[in-house]
């Protein structure tokens, strides 16, 4: 039995915030954070709308492209940095109940911007194992309520999104999900953290005076190595199977930095043609950044089925994961 990628989805917010109203809220331009960054504008959800919400939406319409119902769904496992509560209920807990899943295994995981690929992993040994045969697997973030908007190093980056995808099981070897790499390194913890709340900083007047409840980054740090990791870990997963970049119709890197993916792009010897684009637009928004670039040239009509995917991200932990795989859902 193999794992295959059967569907997928995603929801994105309506309201805009764009580079021209960051510069009334910080010290900051337009010019500059294209420059650094390539974004142009990001997504933020309203102030009643939360994870589970957008991931709600993004699931309803990859259970449906996969041409399935929700009573076929024996697992859900979200990846968000942004839970609806903070440790319990799970986020995925909470989804389930607003798409009216029942009596069904449900988690969250915390591996950041690498969350999804993380999430596809698991999907792929739960069903490889014969455990499961339909598993819901959703990156959801809404970032924005861990972002300081007087920040200007971190309030230019981040957007809110979900992205969903239905992993099924198959027969058919030419379906199924080739190979997935992921990885993580404890000493670099402090690249990029949310210090609080959590046991070593516990909610009080202190956390909220200093701050310590948003986001905060070393960016150069992060920028350095992350530049290094996506470029060794797709070059290792694309040697261990035998696959030439060239041959890869769409590489589909976490859309942190426009600079990263051109960097990682360049030493892949990648065409435009062949990297999925979306920072400009969303911005970063970690364990959706993945399932909302794919959603994006599946409903675009560049995305066929067949089709292979390079998958590639970087995120606070520090994780990394990488994924080959097939898209196994049918063409719109």
């Amino acid at each position: 039995m193999y794992a295959k990628f059967h569907s997928i989805g995603a929801f994105v917010p309506s309201k805009v915030l764009s580079n021209a109203d960051l510069e009334k809220m910080v010290d900051t331009s337009d010019e500059w954070i294209l420059k650094r960054t390539g974004i142009k504008e990001r997504r933020i959800a309203s102030e009643n709308e939360v994870t589970s919400d957008m991931a709600t939406i993004a699931s309803k319409i990859a259970i449906k492209r996969a041409g399935l119902e929700k009573e076929d769904i024996d697992l859900v496992v979200c990846a968000t940095v942004t839970p609806d509560y903070f440790n319990m209920p799970s986020t995925a807990c909470v989804i389930s109940d607003k798409l009216g899943i029942k009596n069904v295994q449900a988690f969250d995981i915390s591996a950041a911007c690498s969350g999804f690929v993380y999430a596809l992993s698991v999907a792929k040994a739960f069903i490889e194992s014969g455990m499961k045969k339909h598993v819901l697997i959703i990156g959801a973030e809404k970032f924005s309520s861990l972002v300081d908007y007087t920040d200007r190093s971190t309030c230019i980056l981040f957007g809110d999104g979900a992205g969903s995808a239905v992993i099924s099981a198959t027969e058919d070897k030419n379906e199924a999900i080739i190979d997935i790499h992921a990885s993580a390194d404890g000493s670099y913890a402090d690249f990029l953290v949310t210090p609080a709340p959590g046991a070593v900083h516990p909610v009080s007047q202190k956390v909220i005076d200093e701050g310590l409840n948003f986001v905060q980054m070393k960016g150069n740090e992060t920028f350095k190595l992350a530049v290094r990791t996506l470029t060794k870990d797709v070059k290792e997963i694309l040697a261990k199977n035998k696959i030439d970049a060239k041959d890869i119709p769409h590489f589909v890197p976490h859309q942190a930095n426009y600079r990263i993916i051109k960097a990682v792009g360049d030493a892949l010897k990648m065409t435009e043609e062949q990297v999925v684009l979306t920072v400009g637009k969303y911005g970063n928004t970690s364990a959706a950044s993945i399932p909302m670039a794919i959603n994006d040239i599946y409903e675009s009509g560049r995305l066929k089925k067949g089709e292979l995917m390079l998958l590639d991200t970087f995120g606070g932990g520090l994780t990394w994961a990488s994924a080959l795989l097939p898209f196994a859902g049918e063409s719109l």
